[in-house]
């Protein structure tokens, strides 16, 4: 929510136990594309306190954003929350001691808005289970956001648990009907509908998409297809889309300081992605200038959602006025960007830099370069008369 996406919660999730025994968590109903992608930010802002909490919280127009609708439209956010709290998550494994446990959860125990944020919770159960990186892995945002169908989501979901084996095993077709959403339609029983409507552009989007490459084989009993599995390969072409690693990011000076306050590699990476590095610097420094406080992580959350900036106490001079409000209009141009759109913006400015001290410069402090200043104010005056 690899997801988050850091990964993901719908559709069959397996795990092999310490006897080899494959266990599931199976979804029932159908989701819709937005549902499914929900789920996953939801459950990537949640999986660093995923046990440790009992409810989490995220910006309910940084949540729209990243799911990729309009962040005004709080109707369509209610009807998916409504969605996934109505849909139930049952599974069928082994224990840590060997037992047999099956067990039933709604997808979100529940959900509200208040004050412009989203609070939700899962069942304990489920929480316990979704915490199991053997039985659930976080699926990249990034190649989420790429999906325009919900059975091509669905399918690669399913698929990129078993890249590491390169075979998701036989699934009778039962099953696999319902991982895809449509256990509960006559005209889906017959194979060749099937194949025709579901499989076949599902396997064409995730090949074309995403980081692995799918082929799909069929087991027959007599003249009909009984079973599917899906042989599976990374996708040489696409797998620089797979920044589940986050090595650029990773090297930051804004990730060096989230991590050495105690805040983790996946969460860091998460606010990094929302906000943009600026942005994240900017209520680093915020937060150090306030000296001493109880909890740095909690102030720190707070001060990215509410926007917390210091107010000049004295007037500045012309010079450093100036500057100071084109760095605010950068911050604000930035913040009403996708991270998909800073990411390119990035890489379209960085290509314009001739120099090796300009790059370095750039590569250090982002947008708030100082070396850099008048060419960056002069790329997003362009950007907004354009």
């Amino acid at each position: 929510m690899d997801a988050i996406e850091r990964d993901r919660l719908t559709g069959a999730l397996r795990r092999g136990a310490v006897k080899k025994h494959v266990a599931a968590i199976h979804v029932s109903g159908k989701l819709t594309l937005l549902q499914r992608k929900l789920s996953n930010v939801l459950l990537l802002n949640a999986y660093d306190t995923l046990i440790l909490q009992d409810r989490h919280e995220i910006d309910a127009r940084t949540l729209c954003q990243m799911i990729g609708y309009n962040s005004n439209d709080m109707d369509t956010l209610k009807q998916s929350l409504r969605g996934l709290a109505e849909t139930v998550a049952e599974w069928d494994m082994l224990d840590s001691e060997g037992r047999q446990e099956w067990g039933v959860s709604s997808l979100l125990s529940y959900a509200k808005l208040r004050g412009g944020v989203c609070e939700y919770a899962y069942s304990p159960a489920l929480a316990e289970k979704l915490n199991d990186p053997k039985v659930f892995a976080l699926i990249n945002l990034n190649i989420q956001r790429r999906f325009t169908g919900g059975h091509a989501l669905a399918l690669y979901e399913n698929c990129y648990r078993f890249v590491r084996t390169g075979s998701t095993g036989w699934w009778p077709l039962e099953l696999f009907r319902r991982l895809m959403g449509v256990s509960d339609s006559v005209y889906y029983e017959s194979f060749k509908h099937l194949n025709a409507k579901i499989i076949k552009p599902a396997v064409s989007e995730v090949n074309r998409t995403s980081n692995i490459v799918v082929t799909p084989e069929t087991r027959k009993r007599g003249r009909a297809v009984t079973d599917i599995r899906f042989r599976i390969a990374e996708n040489p072409q696409l797998a620089i889309l797979d920044l589940d690693d986050g090595g650029a990011v990773r090297n930051g000076a804004v990730f060096a300081q989230l991590r050495e306050l105690g805040i983790s590699d996946r969460l860091a990476l998460q606010w990094i992605a929302e906000h943009g590095e600026p942005y994240v610097a900017e209520k680093l420094l915020y937060v150090e200038g306030q000296g001493a406080v109880k909890s740095p992580l909690k102030y720190l959350r707070a001060a990215l959602r509410d926007d917390y900036r210091e107010e000049p106490t004295v007037p500045l001079p012309a010079g450093l006025s100036e500057r100071a409000g084109q760095l605010a209009q950068v911050r604000d141009a930035l913040a009403a960007r996708s991270p998909t759109q800073r990411d390119a913006d990035r890489r379209q400015f960085a290509s314009t830099l001739e120099t090796a001290a300009a790059r370095a410069d750039f590569e250090r402090h982002s947008w708030m370069s100082p070396l850099n200043a008048r060419a960056i104010f002069a790329f997003w005056a362009r950007l907004k008369a354009d």
